[in-house]
């Protein structure tokens, strides 16, 4: 997954992600983003706010 994270970014506001064990958190606007069965759900109309 880390070598993921240098190509993935935020899809609303393109920040950096923070990678935790069961989602994703961008550390610009603090959306996050489920990780399901080792897959990251980047679709912003399922993203949580922190």
């Amino acid at each position: 997954m880390k070598d993921l994270l240098k190509v993935l970014a935020c899809t609303r506001c393109k920040g950096n992600l923070d990678y935790k064990k069961t989602h994703l958190v961008c550390t610009k606007c603090r959306l996050k983003y489920s990780i399901i069965d080792g897959i990251p759900d980047m679709l912003p109309e399922h993203a949580e706010k922190v």
